[in-house]
Parts: C-alpha cells; sequence; structure tokens
C-alpha cells in the first residue's frame, strides 16, 4: 500500500490493518512465513479470515507490509546521522538508537533478521535500491569527516556492518546472551552500550582527540 492509500483510509480500516499487522508479526516471529498461516492470524487477532482477506489480498501480502513497516523503523536512526553534528557523537548516537531498537524490539529485530538469512525474497528490491542509497549517503558522511580529520581513517560500510551486527546480536541471539548473562534487561543493555561505546570510541578517535574520556573495561 502507498502513501496515498494509507491517507485514503478511514480511521477504522487503519485500525483494523494495525491489529493484524500487530497480530502478523506475532504469527510470524513464532512459525515462519512458510508455517504462518492466515487462520493463525485471524486468531491471534480476534478475526475472522473473510475479515483478513477484505483487508489484505494474501499472507504474503501481509508479511511484505509487515516487513516494509519494520525497515523503515530499522532504517529511521540512518537518518538522523547529520553531517554538520560531532562525527563521534553521531556514530555513537546511531549506535544507542539501534541499541535501543534491539532492547524494545526483539521479535521484529529477528523476524526481519530472518527474512535475510533465507535470501530476501520480498525484500531484496528495496534493500538494493533505498537502503542502498541511504547508506552510500551516510558513507559519503563518513568519508568527509575522514577527509577533514574529524575521524581516524574508517570504512564506513564495514562500519555500519559493524554496528549492526554487535547491536542486533543482543536481539537475534537474546537466549545465548541471556543464557550466559545472568543480569536483568536493563542491566545487561546498560553494559552492552558501555562496552559498545568504549569500542567505538577506541576506534574512531584520533589520538589528539581528547573530547571523549575512553573508559576502561
Amino acid at each position: 500500500m502507498n502513501a496515498v492509500e494509507e491517507k485514503n483510509l478511514s480511521r477504522i480500516q487503519r485500525e483494523k490493518r494495525g491489529k493484524i499487522q500487530k497480530a502478523a508479526l506475532e504469527v510470524f516471529s513464532e512459525y515462519g512465513l512458510r508455517s504462518a498461516t492466515l487462520d493463525k492470524i485471524a486468531t491471534a487477532c480476534g478475526l475472522t479470515k473473510p475479515n483478513i482477506l477484505y483487508y489484505y489480498s494474501s499472507k504474503d501480502q501481509i508479511y511484505f507490509e509487515v516487513l516494509n513497516g519494520l525497515l523503515d523503523e530499522w532504517v529511521a536512526p540512518l537518518h538522523e546521522i547529520s553531517k554538520e553534528g560531532k562525527p563521534i557523537d553521531e556514530l555513537l548516537g546511531y549506535m544507542k538508537a539501534k541499541l535501543k531498537i534491539s532492547k524494545q524490539k526483539p521479535k521484529e529485530s529477528k523476524l526481519f533478521a530472518n527474512e535475510i538469512l533465507h535470501g530476501a525474497p520480498l525484500m531484496q528490491n528495496i534493500l538494493a535500491t533505498s537502503l542502498r542509497q541511504t547508506l552510500d549517503e551516510k558513507v559519503a558522511v563518513i568519508d568527509h569527516w575522514v577527509s577533514e580529520g574529524k575521524l581516524a581513517n574508517v570504512n564506513g560500510y564495514h562500519l555500519f556492518f559493524s554496528i549492526w551486527a554487535m547491536t542486533q546480536h543482543y536481539a537475534d541471539f537474546d537466549v545465548q546472551v541471556k543464557a550466559i548473562l545472568d543480569k536483568n534487561e536493563d542491566e545487561l543493555f546498560q553494559e552492552a552500550e558501555e562496552y559498545l561505546t568504549n569500542l567505538l570510541l577506541r576506534m574512531l578517535s584520533l589520538p589528539s582527540n581528547q573530547n571523549h574520556s575512553i573508559k576502561r573495561s
């Protein structure tokens, strides 16, 4: 559904679609796309299957819309990186935003990761176009900071890949993390943020940059 079609929906229609998507997220997260069914989604949201088919033509359409919404949230912090800001502050802020998503929306993160692991059949075009364009723009910002002597020499693409991997690990592999670390969630994520902050500071700071103090682990 495009923005114009979304705008033309009534309040009740938007609420029903939101209810269906929320239930679908739970079902897709538990069963995966292949084993999820419209009947399971209908049961989860308290609607009938014909009612769901009034709003969506198929299970795949629901899945695509849920994933598209997740991608919008996933990419949003990337758009917030400002060329006018202080480089390390901007990148640390991005890392913290990504870590917050992992803490608050682990099911969404797992569903998105599962789509990627299966070759992103429904999202490949978006990943190769809009996401790539946004990432290219932010890597150009990093290259500019490096050329201006405001940031240590770093490959922007691999920096973002690393931040994604390090932050999403706490959502996608939360069972493993919690099995190893006997900590409550708030304590765990606070410790993760401090560790990742120190790690990025060491990698990104210039030798003469005294704007940030580095905590010792």
